[in-house]
């Protein structure tokens, strides 16, 4: 039997009794394919809220899929050269974010993300939020400051790996010798600006980036993975202590909230649960003695939120709060003293302490199960105190599959934890990923982070969509911009690159994404643990402050859809026009 004249079909394909598509048993499979698709996203976290979108808003979301479609065939590919390129890399869509960064700001698609509401900000460590460009320029600008170092930094491996701190000194007697030759002592006060100015060879230029590149994972560094984790690590550490140093004098501190709390809300964030470790000393102005607690610090935090919620601009910022964290690696004793540090703080300021975390590299510090008997104690203590301090647990930020580290996934779970820091791989326990689910339980993911620290080489392959996939509550944040890179505060690369990465997430993937945060962030006044599970479930259906801040989330989203389908109309298809 030959082919039809202008058939599609070749003759051999007749010859040898190839089905074709359009068969009807091979439309069936097609049909139960789909079918079987569609069973499977049912189950996803984000189907609800999918199910729920306006047709403004599906509209929406179909244009962002091809724009973003059109920049998958167009800026990343190796065919579009301009000066965003980086020569000798592939460009791909979802590639390594360092090296990604340059193109991805100039994309539609990061403009729209740009713009997009972004609820609440839930993991962020406030000492890696303010960029050391910034801090740098205030330091040199503040009088008083000082540089001291545990030794010389006469070369370039002193300058690399020495101890370095800033602070305040009222005094006007310093030592002559350079803090750059081999005749400084180690700890002596050198004022800034003279150290500044006789930098090595390029001078003040030369100490800015000096500064910078002690406080920030370079690109190169973020991308030798092959360094492993510690490596990584043990960079990460130290940039905290010199953003610290920086950072903990009263008028940078000052400041730097000012600028925070601007680029927060430009970014689209109406709210932030800030995590703070609470190491370094806060210094007063004009002091050049610390103060021996934090009540200084937590007295002018709350001064610069108000002063923030009084502008224009501030109208609209809900407000933040802090998590109160401590370092795993404390002895038992300091473990006990951060604590009841944090418990006075909470009775002094109870509108602006959330929660309590601990934090540091899991893998090298001590493990929850570790620390089970002061966490009962602490618990004991706020009981006897007055206080609920509930806990919002970093767990299973490593790539360890059962063992110590990667367990602590389960004790974040039993001792109450309301939301899980990382997860990263919570995706390796069914049972857990049930549990988080029947608690009600969000996950804090941080996709740049996990990358840069190398746990995963990019965001294509990060385990987040197995989380989604599962119906797991997720909510995207940034950790510590200022150390990763970044450039800026704000949720848009974070956003941008889930976009890029994953095909199953789409516009509306993130917009639940976003929602989700509104719904898990730890408002004042605090709840207890049923009120905020039964919170949790109402949502935006439900009362009080929380129900209020999703449906005045689901107004500004409705509003920013309206913006896409005006501002990028060339992209809706007829159907869409018409709507």
């Amino acid at each position: 039997m030959a082919s039809e004249p202008g058939s599609d079909v070749s003759e051999w394909e007749v010859e040898e009794g190839l089905p074709q598509p359009t068969d009807q048993f091979i439309q069936q499979y097609y049909q139960g394919r789909e079918a079987l698709i569609e069973q499977e996203k049912a189950q996803r976290s984000d189907n609800s809220f999918r199910q729920s979108l306006t047709p403004l808003a599906a509209t929406a979301c179909a244009i962002v899929s091809r724009i973003r479609a059109d920049e998958h065939q167009t800026i990343w590919t190796n065919d579009h050269l301009d000066d965003t390129a980086t020569p000798g890399i592939n460009h791909y869509p979802g590639m390594m974010f360092s090296l990604a960064k340059r193109r991805m700001e100039q994309s539609k698609t990061y403009q729209i993300v740009r713009r997009m509401p972004k609820g609440a900000l839930l993991h962020a460590h406030m000492d890696a939020m303010i960029d050391s460009d910034f801090l740098v320029e205030r330091l040199l600008a503040t009088e008083g400051m000082v540089i001291q170092a545990s030794q010389a930094l006469d070369t370039a491996e002193a300058r690399k790996h020495s101890s370095v701190n800033f602070q305040y000194s009222k005094s006007s007697a310093f030592p002559t010798a350079s803090i750059w030759s081999n005749n400084y002592q180690p700890q002596e006060l050198v004022p800034v600006t003279l150290a500044a100015d006789s930098f090595p060879q390029s001078g003040r230029e030369g100490f800015k980036a000096w500064v910078v590149e002690r406080s920030t994972i370079t690109p190169d560094e973020s991308l030798n993975h092959h360094h492993g984790l510690d490596a990584v690590w043990e960079k990460f550490r130290s940039c905290f202590m010199m953003l610290g140093s920086m950072l903990r004098y009263e008028p940078i501190f000052r400041a730097s909230l000012q600028r925070l709390f601007h680029q927060l809300r430009r970014d689209g964030l109406q709210w932030a649960d800030f995590r703070m470790a609470f190491v370094a000393k806060y210094w007063k102005e004009g002091h050049d003695q610390p103060e021996q607690g934090q009540e200084g610090l937590f007295q002018a935090f709350d001064e610069e939120l108000t002063k923030f919620q009084a502008t224009q601009e501030g109208k609209t910022w809900w407000g933040c709060r802090f998590i109160w964290t401590t370092l795993r690696i404390y002895s038992k004793k300091d473990m006990v003293e951060h604590m009841k540090q944090c418990i006075a703080i909470k009775k002094a300021y109870p509108h602006l302490i959330a929660g309590y975390d601990v934090v540091g590299q899991e893998d090298m510090g001590r493990t929850l199960a570790d620390l089970t008997p002061e966490l009962f104690w602490f618990k004991k203590r706020c009981m006897e105190e007055g206080v609920d301090i509930p806990f919002f647990f970093h767990a299973g930020e490593c790539l360890g599959d059962g063992d110590e580290t990667d367990q602590n996934l389960f004790d974040a779970i039993l001792l109450g934890t309301r939301r899980l820091g990382h997860g990263f791989s919570l995706f390796k326990h069914p049972l857990l990923i049930e549990l988080v689910k029947q608690k009600k339980i969000l996950v804090e993911a941080c996709p740049i982070s996990n990358e840069v620290l190398r746990l995963t080489s990019s965001i294509k392959s990060h385990p987040l969509p197995a989380l989604l996939a599962r119906g797991v509550s997720v909510a995207l944040c940034n950790d510590d911009p200022a150390v990763l890179g970044v450039g800026q505060n704000g949720l848009t690369h974070d956003f941008w690159q889930a976009l890029q990465g994953w095909e199953n997430l789409g516009l509306e993937g993130l917009g639940s994404l976003a929602e989700n945060s509104v719904r898990y962030a730890a408002y004042w006044p605090d709840q207890n643990s049923k009120d905020w599970v039964k919170d949790i479930k109402d949502g935006k259906y439900g009362e009080g402050i929380r129900a209020t801040r999703m449906r005045e989330w689901t107004a500004e989203w409705n509003k920013f859809c309206q913006w896409i389908v005006m501002e990028f109309a060339e992209y809706a298809s007829e159907d869409e026009d018409e709507t």
